[in-house]
This record gives C-alpha cells, structure tokens and sequence, in this order.
C-alpha cells in the first residue's frame, strides 16, 4: 500500500512503524503550514526538516518516504518571492518527486498569483503536482482551482486532493487524478467506498488514489488500510483495491 499525502512532520516516529506493519510500504510527505509560516526563513526551513529528518525516521520504522514542496496557500509570506525563486533547487534534490501542496484557500489574489507560479513552474519542468482543497468552500474553492489548473498546465501532471462527495461532480472533466482523503472530520472509510462505488468505473479507475493527510489536525495513520478492508467487506476485487490503494499512486508519482 501506499499513502499518497501525509505531512510526516506533524507525527512521532511511532507512527511510521504502526503504518509499515499495517502494510504501507511507501508515503509521500508533502509541504504545508506547520508552524505561523511569518516569513521565507520559516518555510525554507520547514522544506529542510522534511529533508534532513523525516525520510531518516521513516526508514528507521521501514517506511519508504518521498517527498512534495512548494507554497502552500497558508504559507504564503510577505517575502514568499524568495521561497519561489528557491524552489526549483528543493525539487531537484533526489528525494523530492513531486511540487505540492499548493492551490488556493481563500481564492484571494495572491492565492491565485502564486498558485499560477507554481503551476507554471512544474509544467516548464514535467514535474507532478499535488493540489490542495480545502475545507472551507470546499466547492467554490475548488471551482476555481480547476479553472485556473486549465490552462497553466498539462492537467496529467495533477492530483487534485480531498476530493469528496461535495466536490466529485466537478471533477467529471478534469483529466487528471484525484486523492481522495480519508480522515477524520474529512471522510471516514465508509463514506469512501460509498463515493467510490459510484463514480470509480466511471471516471475511470486509474484517476483514484488513497491517502490519510495525517498531520496535527485528527488523523489516523492506518486510513488506508482501513479503507483497503472497507472495500474487501464491501466485496470489492483485488484488482481494483491494488489501483486504489498502491498501484495507481505508484504510477502517477514513479514510486
């Protein structure tokens, strides 16, 4: 199994062990606002931790972590030109796979601006990229998001995250991939497979991937195998629980 967005740097090192024995092999860790992200110094420094820390706990517990960076739309300092003009030696660095999470919050004009960088940024450079939803306005927000994600970039190079029943309507026309989180306060197992039986075959099952978005808000990091038993309950086929859960992130991401 796989877990397509955790923030690893929210959580003990216990919790890298518990997901390798519930059968994760593999988690990407992504970028997010941790701590009051005030200034570059912070974030630049959140980027470092995730380098220079959390891959070495996760191996530790035999957990095999990559990584995504970027400005989230929480994180956006006053200074934030500074981190985008850093960025693309971050997403050179081996580790890192993937440009995320960025999107918008709020859809204020920074939001947007910097979204827009970061989008280009990744198309210029064939790199995938991980894009936030977020709780609030959750559909608005979002429809937003799609619009500005047309036009700015290969749309097969998106995962468009937290997708959940609010907003998988909109996603009908979107060509790229979508996470669906199963968290709590965000969308239990249960209400997972109910979404994903009926729109899985028809969006296509290699758009479909599992992640927990663990990280200092409630959160579970045995989401996905949770969701991996739901599924076989609900009488799902191996087949299609492996694209869910492992197969399709793998792909996606080059894991």
């Amino acid at each position: 199994m796989i877990d397509a967005h955790i923030h690893a740097d929210c959580r003990p090192y216990e919790d890298f062990k518990s997901m390798a024995v519930a059968g994760i092999e593999s988690a990407l860790t992504l970028a997010h606002d941790p701590l009051r992200m005030s200034t570059s110094a912070v974030v630049l420094d959140h980027f470092y931790r995730i380098l220079e820390n959390d891959f070495k706990r996760a191996a530790e517990n035999g957990l095999t972590l990559k990584a995504a960076l970027g400005l989230h739309p929480r994180s956006i300092c006053q200074d934030h030109k500074l981190v985008l003009r850093k960025l693309p030696w971050f997403l050179d660095q081996d580790m890192v796979i993937a440009l995320g999470e960025i999107g918008l919050e709020t859809t204020s004009n920074i939001e947007r601006k910097v979204f827009r960088t970061q989008l280009k940024m990744a198309n210029e450079l064939g790199m995938k990229v991980a894009v936030h939803t977020p709780r609030k306005n959750k559909r608005e927000v979002t429809i937003k998001t799609l619009s500005i994600i047309e036009g700015n970039i290969d749309p097969s190079l998106v995962v468009v995250d937290h997708v959940d029943p609010s907003i998988i309507d909109l996603m009908a026309d979107f060509e790229g991939m979508m996470g669906v989180t199963v968290q709590p306060q965000k969308m239990t197992p249960t209400e997972a497979v109910e979404m994903l039986e009926k729109t899985f075959d028809e969006y296509g099952p290699e758009r479909f991937m599992l992640d927990s978005d663990m990280s200092s808000s409630p959160s579970d990091p045995l989401s996905v195998p949770k969701t991996v038993h739901a599924l076989k309950m609900a009488g799902w086929d191996d087949k299609k629980i492996d694209m869910l859960s492992c197969k399709n992130a793998a792909q996606f991401y080059g894991l």
